[in-house]
């Protein structure tokens, strides 16, 4: 078995994890709180890799995903719930990756300079100045991953996902290296967990609240949300089904979230070398690589756009591979929720139904819509809304891997009490992050 194959969806889950968000996050963290948070960047790639090892365990244990599972055993609420949450994060996670990608590509290569086109007026819902850049290239590039997802199938689409995640990996990590981080305070802020006050940073007060709930949300952000549950379609492409594959895949998810955690690790470290202000995840990311200018040079500069850009490709290509299998599972369970013992649904996702193909198509094209619309306040609601999904999903395994269906694979007492610990602790940082937001 060669090593693409052991380690595959591992890397698939932590280059479609690590968009632009996490990248931003990291860099803005690391602005305001130093490198004193790094403790949060480790701790929230373990709880990932935890939830994900317990989707694997799950799924070798009764050959259905964790999806199939939440459904067919808790019944047609969770189906109407899922609903509920899939369709607006498609939306405003697609709008702003599609953003995100056309931000760093036109910053690699302005060939539409600083032209805009003006759309709307003050009071109205549509932006008044639309960037032709990042019209142009976002869509270019979702279109692109439209093609690739389509006519490539798995096997390309792992290693084309393998190139991106190789290139960003190596680039940022050798540009936080390049900065010579102190050692001693990086070991201090892997070591030991604290909730630092915040630097004065624009738009930001200096205290310790401002302190928390950033942690807060690097902790919550690395590794991604929704996108963990993708990890059960690709275990089936990859073809793990059986008890002997259960070490491959707490091996490949292991090698997966180590990665994100070096990657978090060194976006905060970049971050504490430069000043940020608010704003947007992509906008954001062009700052540090201009501030990367002073210390690295124009080749730095250069460089870290080349790894944020293809950070954010392999998001793209990776969410609109995967998300539509989610889809496609929803709606062929629709008919069988809600029958508290029958067995799982075990067919694999048919990538060429009609389900499948139809929410490729309309994940790499509807958001395209956030490129002309103002959708700040509703993204402020979403992103507290939305991070309700990990203390779900905790949930989720923490009942469904207590079932006696399990077998020997069942939750042992302590991870029971750990997942426990992730659901309370995830619905406190929600109220956290709700307060703050419209506090």
């Amino acid at each position: 078995m060669g090593l693409l194959a052991i380690v595959g969806p591992g890397v698939l889950v932590a280059a479609t994890g690590v968009g632009a968000g996490d990248l931003a996050g990291g860099a803005i963290a690391g602005s305001i709180l130093g490198l004193s948070c790094l403790w949060a960047v480790v701790l929230g790639s373990g709880v990932k890799l935890l939830l994900t090892e317990n989707l694997a365990r799950w799924q070798i244990a009764t050959g259905s995903t964790i999806l199939e599972g939440a459904i067919i055993w808790l019944g047609r609420p969770v189906q109407i719930l899922f609903w509920v949450y899939l369709i607006p994060w498609t939306l405003f996670t697609g709008g702003a990756l599609i953003s995100a990608t056309g931000i760093t590509a036109h910053a690699i290569v302005p060939v539409f300079g600083d032209q805009t086109f003006a759309l709307g007026d003050d009071e109205g819902l549509l932006k008044r100045e639309v960037s032709v850049g990042r019209l142009v290239l976002g869509g270019g590039g979702s279109l692109l991953a439209l093609a690739l997802a389509w006519f490539g199938g798995f096997r390309l689409f792992e290693r084309v996902m393998s190139v991106c995640v190789a290139a960003m990996f190596v680039v940022v990590v050798v540009s936080a290296s390049m900065l010579a981080p102190n050692i001693g305070e990086m070991l201090g802020g892997l070591l030991i967990p604290k909730i630092p006050e915040a630097s004065e940073m624009v738009g930001q007060d200096a205290s310790f609240r401002t302190g928390l709930i950033w942690t807060i949300a690097l902790m919550g952000g690395v590794g991604g949300t929704l996108t963990i549950i993708c990890y059960s379609y690709w275990m089936r492409e990859a073809g793990r089904d059986g008890r002997a594959d259960l070490g491959v895949c707490r091996l490949d998810a292991t090698l997966g979230y180590a990665m994100t955690a070096v990657f978090g690790i060194a976006m905060v470290v970049i971050g504490s070398r430069v000043v940020l202000e608010r704003g947007g995840s992509a906008g954001v990311l062009v700052k540090v690589a201009d501030q990367l200018a002073g210390p690295l040079g124009s080749f730095g500069r250069e460089a870290f756009l080349w790894g944020a850009f293809f950070a954010v490709f392999s998001s793209v290509l990776g969410v609109w591979q995967a998300v539509p299998y989610v889809y496609a599972d929803l709606w062929r369970l629709g008919s069988s929720a809600g029958r508290g013992g029958d067995a799982p649904a075990r067919e694999p996702v048919n990538t060429r139904c009609g389900m499948y193909r139809g929410s490729m198509v309309a994940i790499a094209t509807v958001p395209m819509v956030s490129l002309f619309v103002d959708f700040a306040q509703v993204q402020k609601a979403y992103t507290v809304f939305g991070a309700l999904f990990v203390p779900a999903l905790a949930g989720v395994v923490l009942v469904l891997n207590g079932k006696a269906m399990v077998g020997e694979l069942r939750n042992g007492r302590w991870m029971s009490v750990v997942l426990a610990i992730v659901v309370l602790v995830g619905i406190a940082a929600m109220i956290v992050t709700g307060v703050q937001t419209f506090g």
